[in-house]
């Protein structure tokens, strides 16, 4: 049976001067459903979350929304 995703994430690492605030995440998003980031503070969830959202360039790793990679809208300013 074929997932209908509307979000994916592969290997999505966030680097700052060599600390890894997120490092090889690997997220599926299924379409119609709720999901939840949980951890502890400073375990990167915002960060992740900025990634995801394009407020933040990952340092590495892919992120696919709608079956569209959206690298090319990555670090643009949103007003």
């Amino acid at each position: 049976m074929c997932q209908d995703y509307i979000l994916e994430a592969r290997g999505l690492s966030k680097q700052f001067r060599g600390f890894y605030a997120v490092k090889d995440v690997d997220l599926r998003v299924q379409r119609h459903s709720v999901h939840a980031l949980i951890g502890p503070n400073g375990a990167g969830k915002t960060t992740c979350f900025n990634l995801l959202t394009t407020f933040l360039k990952p340092s590495a790793g892919t992120i696919v929304f709608n079956g569209k990679s959206i690298e090319n809208k990555i670090g643009r300013a949103h007003v």
